[in-house]
């Protein structure tokens, strides 16, 4: 089939459906997304289509292809035939009748069309038998719909149609499906008249108006009773503008008379030479095919024609009916166009290797001499095929629109060419175009994970960002312990690879707890929360991401040891002043003693140990977190400072923290015992797993919650993309506004939470712990710690 009825059939989708249905039903079927006009496309694909179609829609295949008629009829007004169709009959029978007529002339310009045939039957009841024939089995359900529609739009009528025979074809040797439809016509009844009209003719009435307007009422499709006795009731009747046309001749002064009757002359007033030179092309034969006549030019072509008392068959074939060459066939087709093409076989010499002559032409029967008459003309579609058949436009006669026909086509055929291009084109545009939009999503996450989001807008507007101050953040620095070491014993690529599968697993948490990776620097690992969008639980933030990151390195493997690497955090709060760096590779970089201090919790911290400053421990205080002190240190540059270890997190489980569900942290750590040996796009997979992004009380786009401060979101799930959490960073959103709007309020300021403060620093001065004691409680500490379902609080005296 043509592009067109594929273009037809998306168009229905998506005007009925919508888009997306459209796009399910294209992936299910396995199509292309948009089909030329000009473009033959297998039957395969409509027919995928229908049967997706139905399957998701739940509906079954006559009911789509119905609906579809309907619309394709619409879709061919829309499309300029509208003018075509509505002047090929004043009647639904005469439109019926010429639709070969018009299949015909449309395949001057789609020379691959193979459309349906159809055939009128009227019955004496004013009912008519319509004849599809098809080489397409299963579309006969079209029909019904496209003709309810044109009678409907058209005559201002309704119809029913029934099948009542649908046989293999006998006497048709293409075609493959023969369906007959019992066509019932009755006028459409206006709203609030009872007049009614038919482009046929009065209609005859049931003795009640309500059946009749049963009959309005009735779907296209349901049958109806064959026959029914109706009385003639005469009613008066509005005749439209061609019904009064054909209705009223012009005789004398102004003299209008109904009806028409022709005068014939005695004789027939032409001599046989002059005939067969006015109609070159024309062949007249009886009921054995023997032919009695032919026009000149037809004789000069087949010079067998010239041998009297020849069979017509042998040297023609008829190409359209696809019928035997019978006479009883040809005259159940008469009112069908008839295409001939001559055979091979019987042209002369010259003719081999030349396209074989096709004649388009009307059968006439003449009763009186039981004879049939072929009048014809060449069927040319261009000046190209009338060259390779030798011929010239002076071999057809000049009364014959062929000669018109064959410029005018040939121009429209240069004009379809150059639309054919014109959308090839539009399609390499638009392919383009949605390629150049991918890699446009794909250019944007790239810097999007380098920049926030709305620092990067303003820089690819040419705008100039301006540092901005940010009150209140928290700041986490980390690094892997006996990292110069590991670096000395190691190649270099088992380096790429350890920090890599590490920075993965981390890039990976800043999307649970929404934080913002400003850079890393060898093996060090800086992220902020409450910058470059303040938020007040930044503190909460860093923390449950840092109490990931020590699960995470645990799954990373030391290329020295083997065992999991380690690594120290440091976290400290403050103020901050951030801004963006350098033209070429900009960077978004944080400026301030809070960056200094942070940094040097990080490296006065132990192995595997989340070291806090005091003003992260205020922030954290009665928040839900588990936290000993460490005493007081001499931190470099800062002098002496009380400083704290972060433990856990005692609302929430670790599979919270880590973004997974309890399904997937099985798979997660039975693949982490083997990810060193593996390659890195196999070690990777369990990287890839759905996050399931933490929720906290000042969460973008989500109400605050009335019992908990943070839980895990179970629905929906996101795929981690880099460093994505400051993907949905808005612009233009000032410091002290923000903070304002999401201000929070403690919900647990009524529960309070006893946690065990011991001094690990070692040199304690007001309280001496032995060697066994602080092991005890230690262990203790962790025991508390891997559990993953009891939580309990020890409170050691000493």
């Amino acid at each position: 089939m043509y592009g067109f009825i594929n273009t037809c059939l998306k168009s229905l989708v998506v005007e009925t459906f919508g888009e997306e249905t459209w796009v399910k039903l294209r992936d299910e079927a396995g199509v292309q997304d948009t089909f030329l006009t000009h473009e033959v496309y297998k039957d395969e694909i409509t027919m995928q289509l229908i049967a997706e179609a139905c399957k998701l829609l739940g509906v079954k295949p006559e009911v789509v292809l119905r609906q579809f008629g309907v619309y394709f009829f619409e879709f061919c007004k829309r499309s300029g035939y509208d003018h075509m169709l509505r002047t090929l009959g004043g009647n639904l029978v005469e439109f019926t009748e010429n639709l070969d007529a018009l299949h015909s002339f449309l395949s001057l310009s789609y020379k691959e069309m193979n459309a349906p045939s159809f055939r009128v039957e009227k019955n004496p009841d004013n009912t008519m038998l319509l004849h599809y024939y098809s080489d397409r089995r299963g579309l006969c359900q079209i029909v019904p719909g496209i003709i309810g529609a044109v009678a409907k739009d058209f005559f201002n009528s309704e119809i029913s149609m029934e099948i009542v025979d649908q046989l293999e074809e006998l006497e048709r040797t293409g075609k493959k499906e023969h369906v007959v439809f019992l066509v019932t016509q009755w006028p459409a009844v206006a709203a609030g008249s009872s007049v009614v009209s038919s482009k046929t003719g009065p209609f005859p009435r049931t003795q009640s108006l309500q059946q009749l307007v049963n009959h309005h009422n009735t779907m296209i499709g349901i049958k109806k009773p064959l026959h029914h006795k109706r009385s003639s009731v005469s009613f008066s009747v509005h005749r439209s503008h061609w019904d009064i046309i054909r209705a009223l001749v012009c005789l004398g002064k102004g003299k209008l008379l109904r009806g028409f009757e022709p005068v014939y002359p005695t004789t027939l007033n032409i001599d046989l030479k002059t005939f067969c030179h006015a109609f070159p092309f024309h062949i007249v034969f009886d009921e054995q095919l023997v032919v009695h006549q032919a026009g000149v030019n037809l004789q000069r072509i087949v010079p067998g024609l010239q041998t009297m008392n020849i069979h017509l068959d042998l040297y023609f074939s008829i190409m359209h009916p696809e019928v035997t060459f019978t006479i009883s066939s040809i005259r159940k087709f008469i009112n069908s166009h008839f295409v001939l093409q001559t055979r091979r076989e019987m042209m002369p010499e010259a003719w081999r290797d030349r396209p074989m002559l096709q004649l388009r032409g009307q059968m006439i029967w003449m009763p009186s001499m039981d004879c049939m008459l072929y009048q014809a003309s060449p069927l040319l579609r261009s000046l190209q095929e009338l060259e390779e058949r030798d011929m010239h436009i002076s071999d057809i006669a000049p009364h014959d629109v062929t000669r018109d026909l064959i410029l005018l086509n040939q121009q429209r055929l240069a004009e379809m060419e150059l639309s054919n291009q014109l959308e090839k084109k539009k399609e390499e545009l638009r392919l383009l175009s949605q390629h150049l939009e991918e890699e446009k999503k794909k250019t944007e996450i790239l810097l999007y994970a380098m920049l926030p989001k709305h620092v990067a807008n303003q820089l690819k507007e040419g705008k100039t960002v301006e540092a901005g101050e940010f009150k209140q953040c928290t700041i986490l620095f980390s690094d892997v312990v006996t990292f110069t070491d590991i670096c000395s014993l190691c190649e270099p690529i088992q380096i790429v690879l350890m920090l890599n599968s590490m920075y993965l697993r981390f890039d990976r948490l800043t999307t649970v707890h929404d934080v913002y990776k400003v850079e890393t620097i060898g093996d060090a690992y800086m992220v902020v929360g409450g910058v470059p969008i303040p938020v007040s639980s930044h503190a909460e933030r860093v923390a449950n991401f840092a109490l990931g990151m020590i699960l995470a390195a645990k799954e990373v493997i030391n290329p020295i040891t083997g065992g999991p690497i380690q690594i120290r955090v440091g976290l400290h709060s403050g103020p901050v002043l951030a801004g963006v760096v350098g033209e070429k590779m900009p960077r978004y970089c944080l400026f301030g003693d809070t960056v200094n201090t942070a940094s040097r919790m990080e490296s006065h911290g132990l192995p595997d140990r989340i070291h806090l400053s005091p003003n992260v421990y205020q922030a954290l205080e009665n928040k839900g977190f588990a936290i000993q002190k460490r005493g007081e240190i001499e931190v470099k540059g800062k002098g002496r400072m009380t400083t704290y270890f972060l433990e856990r997190n005692i609302r929430v489980s670790k599979q919270q923290i880590m973004g997974l569900s309890d399904l997937q942290t099985g798979t997660r750590q039975q693949d982490s015992q083997m990810s060193y040996h593996r390659p890195d796009f196999q070690r990777q997979r369990s990287d890839d797993l759905c996050l399931i992004p933490m929720k906290y009380g000042d969460s973008q786009s989500e109400p605050p919650p009335s019992s908990h401060m943070y839980e895990a979101q179970t629905c929906p799930f996101l795929k981690p993309k880099y460093s994505e959490s400051y993907g949905s960073l808005h612009t233009n959103l000032s410091e002290e506004g923000a903070l304002d709007r999401l201000k929070y309020t403690d919900v647990f300021g009524a529960t309070e939470v006893k946690f065990t403060e011991t001094n690990m620093d070692g040199v304690d001065r007001d309280n001496h712990v032995d060697t066994e004691e602080q092991q005890l409680i230690t262990s203790a500490v962790e025991t508390n710690t891997q559990s993953k379902h009891t939580r309990t609080n020890f409170c050691v005296v000493l």
